[in-house]
């Protein structure tokens, strides 16, 4: 099955600035350590994950529909230093130069676009996975559809299945957003049923299966949490709603155009040597010598960069053996 990889790029950039030291800049002074993170867990991506198909989506603004419905969604979210989002259009240059398609839209979040693609390509017959530790996109798992959560950049990545979220939450990828409902968000700003923690909306769930079911059978709810439950009502469905991920939305960009073939070796090379990251030149140039670069990287840029890399492995021999006398008999 072809392989569709899609990436939660603000998820992917907040673990890069935190991975890598903000002492990280370029000789001319630019702060550049959530680019060059974000550029290594990228290669790193491509080595694991070796995608067929690939895009990266983005958050866009504040005024999707959500925060239409609900002035206070997100409220609260401690922000971002400054110079995090300073650097987020270096991260873009960087994602075009990879040649990767990146998805946003104001009206919608990025875990929208996530689900759009996701379902797209489990119906095209592709294999799929979600990068991105957003709880919100759990319920998108399926046969088809894993979750990879990275640690560590990207050296270690946690993966869950249908399976591996009930075992982590305690409810079914479909329950998760009437678990949210439930037990809440507070990341979102999204309160639930207080009272509610996450081992109580589990064990409801895992009793009547289904936000409506709970509220049928109140009779039968501990009294303690059934006045909660009473009392917060309207929050539970209305939290549940604003948790449910819009997977119907038109795809900006045809599923057939996040395909990766004939990507550039020169413009990732142009750029990755413009800031300076010579380590991730180095780790460029190791993966084109791998079937999978040989497979999606135009034949001619890679042969040249491969020969020139070959040449002045060649020349740095030379020197280093010139160093020592040679034996004369």
């Amino acid at each position: 099955m072809p392989h569709l990889v899609l990436v939660d790029g603000h998820h992917m950039l907040y673990r890069a600035y935190w991975a890598i030291p903000r002492t990280l800049k370029k000789s001319d002074g630019e702060l550049v350590n959530t680019v060059f993170g974000l550029g290594a867990m990228l290669f790193t991506l491509l080595t694991k994950e070796e995608p067929d198909a690939l895009a990266i989506c983005f958050d866009e603004g504040d005024q999707t529909f959500r925060h239409q419905e609900h002035e206070e969604y997100k409220g609260g979210r401690a922000e971002a230093p400054d110079d995090f989002y300073a650097q987020i259009p270096r991260a873009f240059e960087l994602v075009d130069a990879f040649g990767f398609v990146r998805v946003s839209d104001p009206l919608y979040e990025a875990d929208d676009f996530l689900a759009a693609y996701a379902l797209a390509g489990e119906k095209a017959g592709m294999r799929v996975t979600i990068v991105s530790g957003d709880r919100d996109v759990m319920q998108l798992v399926s046969r088809n559809i894993h979750i990879a959560i990275p640690h560590k950049g990207y050296q270690q990545v946690e993966y869950l299945d249908p399976e591996g979220v009930l075992a982590k939450y305690g409810v079914t990828p479909a329950q998760v957003p009437d678990y949210k409902g439930l037990h809440g968000d507070p990341s979102d700003n999204l309160p639930g049923v207080q009272g509610i923690g996450p081992k109580t909306a589990a064990k409801l769930l895992q009793e009547h299966g289904t936000l409506e079911a709970i509220y049928e059978h109140l009779d039968t709810v501990p009294a303690s949490v059934r006045a909660k439950l009473e009392r917060d009502r309207e929050q539970a469905f209305f939290c549940r709603h604003m948790a449910m991920l819009k997977d119907d939305i038109p795809l900006p960009v045809p599923l057939s155009e996040l395909v990766l073939r004939d990507l550039s070796v020169d413009s990732l090379l142009s750029f990755l040597r413009a800031m300076e990251f010579s380590l991730l030149v180095k780790r460029f140039q190791g993966l084109l010598i791998t079937p999978y670069g040989a497979a999606h990287y135009r034949a001619s840029e890679r042969d040249e960069l491969v020969q020139e890399t070959e040449a002045t492995v060649q020349k740095t021999t030379q020197q280093q053996l010139s160093l020592f006398p040679s034996k004369t008999s």
